[in-house]
């Protein structure tokens, strides 16, 4: 999730926790706690953009971090708030469990989060919710101002936590419902329309979770689509893209293009666009593809120069939005 999402959750579960004996003081030690496992982001000022990719997600979002981290942070306010009625015992409980939930989370998006680092180097992604929901993170970040806002120790904080964590679990549980069926609604309409295929994914188009985000195929290429929760008709409109591998014959032997591999899971094309070799990481989406259905991908990464990849994520997320296109994709979210 984005990081004010997380500072939002990280408050209401420190309110949650110690708001009655520390006041909005507890607030801010879920806020931080939450929040920790992104310090990997500081990487990216002396790592190369494919190390970075890894990097971000990766041993800050382990199990092993997890138990490494939370000692720290309980002892440090174990001492800090004495004297104080709070075990240590508690303390250890309550930040596992904030630090926990942040990288439990962030594994439904479609970045992936490296849980078994550093013995493993697999990728966990459910692909369940965006990375940046509003419908998810509006409400913890509602209960969140409220709280910093009110009175500290009186009775009705507890209804503003509750309210912050508890639509925000649901939300979640309810994105886990649209996956279950959109999966089940692609398998169905890959095996009618006769696509063969080795690896599939799905996953939400932008800030919402009704509209879906659907690749399937092998080594060879890729079909990609969309489908709606709303859609009627047992159909998707896919466009296939080759992977061309053969195109990367010059830049095999590059530490970059073999991280991108990696971090890609190995949904990607490969495209020349005049003199630029380019890398397209699938996962992302296309831009604006629910209205311009060859339109290129968002993941962007210009093999022949690395020096102008620095916003290789972000580079085409909210290309070409306008007025049509935000109506475009409201048609097609209701199954139009």
């Amino acid at each position: 999730m984005d990081s004010l999402t997380h500072l939002a959750l990280g408050a209401c579960m420190g309110e949650a926790f110690a708001g009655r004996r520390l006041g909005k003081k507890a607030m801010l030690w879920g806020a931080l706690a939450q929040s920790i496992p992104d310090i990997d982001m500081i990487s990216s000022l002396w790592l190369n953009t494919s190390s970075d990719l890894l990097s971000h997600r990766g041993f800050t979002h382990s199990f092993l971090f997890v138990a490494l981290i939370t000692p720290l942070f309980a002892y440090a306010a174990e001492r800090w708030h004495r004297p104080h009625d709070i075990r240590l015992k508690e303390w250890m409980l309550f930040f596992g469990t904030v630090i926990f939930i942040h990288v439990f989370i962030d594994a439904f998006n479609n970045y992936g989060v490296g849980w078994l680092e550093p013995f493993s180097h697999r990728r966990i992604s459910f692909n369940a919710i965006y990375v940046a929901d509003p419908f998810f993170s509006a409400w913890p970040g509602i209960a969140a101002v409220v709280l910093l806002l009110m009175k500290a120790r009186v009775q009705r904080r507890r209804k503003w936590w509750r309210f912050g964590l508890g639509l925000s679990a649901l939300y979640l549980m309810y994105c886990l419902t649209n996956k279950a069926r959109i999966d089940h609604d692609t398998r169905q309409i890959l095996q009618q329309q006769q696509i063969s295929y080795t690896r599939y994914f799905t996953t939400p188009a932008p800030l919402q979770n009704w509209l879906w985000f659907v690749v399937a195929g092998d080594d060879k290429g890729y079909h990609v689509g969309f489908r709606s929760i709303f859609d009627k008709e047992k159909n998707i409109s896919f466009q296939y893209f080759p992977r061309n591998d053969s195109l990367l014959g010059p830049v095999a032997d590059h530490k970059d293009l073999q991280h991108l591999i990696r971090f890609s899971q190995q949904f990607y094309t490969v495209e020349r666009w005049k003199d630029t070799l380019v890398f397209n990481d699938l996962r992302f989406g296309q831009i604006i593809g629910w209205e311009q259905p060859r339109g290129r991908f968002v993941f962007q990464y210009y093999l022949t120069h690395p020096d102008a990849n620095q916003l290789v994520v972000q580079r085409g997320r909210f290309q070409g939005w306008n007025r049509e296109s935000i109506k475009a994709f409201w048609k097609r979210i209701q199954g139009q």
